[in-house]
């Protein structure tokens, strides 16, 4: 990390009302909000392992941070081995994975995100059995500080519905070459309420089809990462604009491997989709592909599902 970003806020997941429902993703900020607050101060629920567990109307939120003694992937697989325990009865909606040093190789030579993928992926299995990829909620992973690994987790008692875009394989279809286990997400999902769908589009970067798409060129990853959330989020049933009618409250974070960046993608983003109401933050971050340059990832609530 340059000493320019050292000295910058890094990203706060507020889930409670005091310092023990904050949590550090462990990214710096570049540019918007500061503090990613999605549901409101929560009521604290207890812990299951290390989480720390939070109830927001019929929401389950949960996060923790967590130390690698024994390798990056048993601590994803233990800390998911948590997450389901502490979502018994409820559906997984969404999964925030904070991954440290995503990139570098770990044990072995395999690249750490391959490690996390691993374990994620067993823990699921071992979980939901053979059939897990149609349980997989929204997620997203990316490269945060070295040294633990954060991840933080919404849960519903509604039965949501996971989405894939047309433009990309399932993640979990992804073939061997960019791994021993595939990533374990759904692109989308919605959750239906009184008020409107919830909706969590999970963290979208230039990939079609499963192949990277220009890896030289930010502005080129950016045009096809805006082509496939519109494509996600039209599979979603959501209005062009990515939902962005009356009533809806939309969070988007952007993630940039080149801190550079942040001027050319904000100025896209405000063109292209951004409204006044609208929720941002920009973050330095490494992306789950060396190749990726930027991902970009959407939290709707009270939004019109067609």
């Amino acid at each position: 990390m340059s000493p320019a970003l050292a000295v910058r806020p890094r990203l706060s997941i507020a889930l409670g009302a005091d310092a023990t429902g904050v949590f550090d993703a462990g990214l710096p900020v570049l540019a918007g909000e500061e503090v990613e607050a999605l549901f409101g101060p929560a009521r604290p629920a207890g812990h299951v392992g290390p989480l720390a567990l939070f109830h927001a109307g019929d929401w389950l939120l949960g996060a923790a941070t967590v130390p690698l003694p024994d390798g990056l992937e048993a601590a994803a697989r233990h800390l998911y081995e948590n997450i389901f325990r502490a979502a018994h009865g409820r559906h997984l909606a969404r999964i925030w994975n904070y991954v440290p040093a995503i990139n570098e190789p770990g044990p072995g030579g395999l690249e750490n995100y391959r490690l996390f993928c691993r374990g994620r992926s067993l823990a699921f299995e071992a979980h939901f059995g053979r059939g897990f990829n149609a349980r997989l909620p929204s997620a997203s992973a990316v490269g945060c500080r070295p040294g633990a690994l954060t991840v933080a987790f919404v849960a519903c008692s509604a039965r949501p519905r996971h989405v894939e875009n047309p433009l990309q394989v399932a993640a979990y279809d992804y073939p061997g070459t960019y791994g021993p286990r595939a990533p374990s997400f759904a692109r989308a999902t919605v959750v239906a309420g009184p008020a409107g769908a919830t909706v969590f589009i999970s963290g979208t970067a230039a990939i079609r089809g499963h192949a990277t798409i220009a890896p030289e060129s930010s502005r080129l990853q950016l045009e096809c990462t805006l082509e496939n959330l519109q494509g996600i989020a039209t599979a979603c049933g959501l209005a062009p604009g990515i939902g962005g009618g009356p009533g809806a409250i939309r969070h988007f974070k952007a993630y940039l491997r080149h801190a550079a960046d942040q001027s050319m993608v904000a100025a896209v983003l405000q063109e292209r989709l951004l409204l006044d109401a609208d929720r941002v933050s920009y973050l330095q971050a490494d992306i789950c592909r060396s190749a990726l340059r930027i991902e970009i990832e959407a939290s709707l609530f009270g939004a019109a599902v067609g």
